[in-house]
C-alpha cells in the first residue's frame, strides 16, 4: 500500500474551522494536498476522517430520498417535467454521489476494493439508467408507473451504491454506537429504495378514489394525456396486477429487513428501520399534501412483519421456519388496516404464495452467512493493507457482531 506524496511542501492545517473558512483558498489547498492524493483502497483513514467521509454518504442519499419521495407525488399531480424541482433535489444527491465515488476512486480512503467496486457499479448503473430514461420519455411520453426497466435500472443503482458504502463504513469504523447509528441510517435508505417502487401502488389506490369522487388532485393535463394514449384512470394509476404490493413488500421488503438485523446485530433493528422508514413517510406525507400534492397510503403491516424478524433472529429461528409466522403477521396486520383505513389492492389468494417465496429467500439469506465464502467476503479486500477496525461476523450469537 503506497501512496504518490506531492512534490510542492504541505500547506498548513487550519487551526480551527472556522479559521479555514476565513482563508477559503488555503483551506482548499489543505484539504486537496491532504486528502486528494492519489492512493489505493485500504489507505490508512482516521476514525474522523471517516465520520465526515460517510456523513457525507448520508448527505447524498438524504438528498436523493427526500427527491424520489417528492418527485412520485409529483407525478400523480402534474406532467413528467425533466427540471421539476423533485428532480433537482435527487440531482443534487447523485452529484454528491458522484464526487463521493471519485474521491474514494482516486484516493482509496475508506474503502477496500471490493466496496470501491460496488460504489462504481452502482453509480455506474444509475448514470446509465437517466439517459435511458429520458430516451424512455421521449418515446412514450409521461411512464408514471414506479415498474418501468428504465426505473428498476435507477433503483438497482441505488441499490448496489449503498451496498458499497454499507460495507466501506462497517470494514473500517471503529465498533461503538456510532458505527451502529450510521449502518442503521444507510440501512433505513435502503429499506426506503427498495420500496420505493411499491409507492405507485400507494399513491395510485387514493387518487384513483379522489377521481371517482370527482374531486381528484390530478391537474386536467395529466388527465387528458392518460385519456390521449387510450388509458383509463384505472389502467393509469394501478397498471400493475392486485398481488405485486404484497409480494414486494414481503419478499423484498422484509427480506431487506432481515438481512439489516443480521448485518447490524442489535436486538430491534428491524422494528427500529420500519418505524423509522414508517415516521419518515408520515412526515413526508403531511408536508406533501400541506402543499397541495396527492396523498399516500403508508404500509403499516410492514411494522408487524419487522417485530417478528427481529424476535426470529434473535431467537435463532431458521428462516424455513419463521418465514410462514412473519408472512402472516403482515397480512393479518394488513387485513386490519384494510377494515380500519385504505390499503392497496391485495390478491388475498395470493398470500401461500408470496410465504413461500419468503421461505426460500431467507433460507437463502441463512445459508449464505453461514457459508466459508461469505466468510471471506467479510474480509477486506485490499493490496495490503489493513482495516483500521475488524470486520464483525454476521452470523455470530443469532446475528449480532462479535464485539
Amino acid at each position: 500500500m503506497s501512496s504518490t506524496s506531492p512534490t510542492a511542501p504541505h500547506s498548513a492545517a487550519p487551526a480551527s474551522l472556522r479559521a479555514g473558512l476565513r482563508a477559503p483558498v488555503g483551506l482548499v489547498r489543505w484539504l486537496g494536498q491532504t486528502y486528494l492524493t492519489p492512493g489505493r483502497p485500504g489507505r490508512p483513514t482516521t476514525q474522523t476522517e471517516l465520520r465526515w467521509i460517510y456523513t457525507a454518504w448520508l448527505g447524498a442519499f438524504a438528498l436523493k430520498m427526500l427527491g424520489s419521495s417528492w418527485d412520485v407525488s409529483w407525478h400523480f399531480r402534474w406532467l413528467r417535467d425533466d427540471l421539476a424541482p423533485p428532480h433537482l433535489l435527487n440531482s443534487a444527491g447523485t452529484a454528491l454521489a458522484v464526487a463521493l465515488v471519485v474521491f474514494h476512486s482516486y484516493s482509496g480512503h475508506g474503502v477496500d476494493r471490493r466496496a470501491l467496486r460496488l460504489m462504481q457499479w452502482g453509480i455506474g448503473t444509475f448514470l446509465v439508467a437517466i439517459p435511458l430514461d429520458l430516451i424512455n420519455h421521449r418515446v412514450n411520453g409521461l411512464d408514471i408507473t414506479s415498474w418501468s426497466p428504465s426505473h428498476a435500472l435507477l433503483y438497482l443503482g441505488t441499490a448496489i451504491m449503498l451496498a458499497g458504502a454499507l460495507r466501506g463504513w462497517w470494514l473500517y469504523a471503529a465498533p461503538g454506537r456510532l458505527r451502529d447509528l450510521i449502518s442503521l441510517g444507510l440501512w433505513l435508505f435502503f429499506v426506503e429504495n427498495v420500496l420505493f417502487a411499491n409507492q405507485h401502488q400507494e399513491y395510485g389506490v387514493l387518487s384513483l378514489a379522489d377521481y371517482r369522487a370527482g374531486h381528484t388532485t390530478a391537474e386536467p393535463s395529466l388527465l387528458d394525456f392518460a385519456a390521449a394514449h387510450g388509458q383509463s384512470p384505472e389502467q393509469f394509476m394501478l397498471p400493475v396486477p392486485s398481488w405485486v404490493h404484497p409480494a414486494w413488500l414481503v419478499c423484498a421488503g422484509v427480506l431487506t429487513l432481515v438481512v439489516a438485523r443480521r448485518a447490524v446485530g442489535l436486538r430491534w433493528t428491524a422494528t427500529l428501520l420500519a418505524g423509522a422508514y414508517l415516521g419518515y413517510r408520515a412526515v413526508a406525507w403531511v408536508l406533501l399534501t400541506t402543499a397541495g400534492f396527492p396523498p399516500s397510503v403508508l404500509p403499516v403491516m410492514l411494522l408487524a412483519g419487522a417485530v417478528g424478524v427481529d424476535l426470529a433472529v434473535t431467537h435463532r429461528v431458521p428462516g424455513w421456519l419463521a418465514a410462514v409466522p412473519v408472512t402472516a403477521a403482515v397480512v393479518l396486520a394488513a387485513v386490519v388496516q384494510d377494515a380500519v383505513a385504505v390499503i392497496p389492492p391485495w390478491r388475498w389468494a395470493a398470500t401461500p404464495l408470496v410465504a413461500l417465496g419468503l421461505v426460500l429467500l431467507w433460507t437463502g439469506v441463512d445459508r449464505l452467512v453461514y457459508s466459508a465464502a461469505f466468510v471471506r467476503w467479510q474480509a477486506a479486500d485490499e493490496p495490503g493493507a489493513v482495516p483500521s477496525a475488524p470486520a464483525a461476523p454476521l452470523a455470530t450469537n443469532g446475528g449480532a457482531p462479535a464485539r
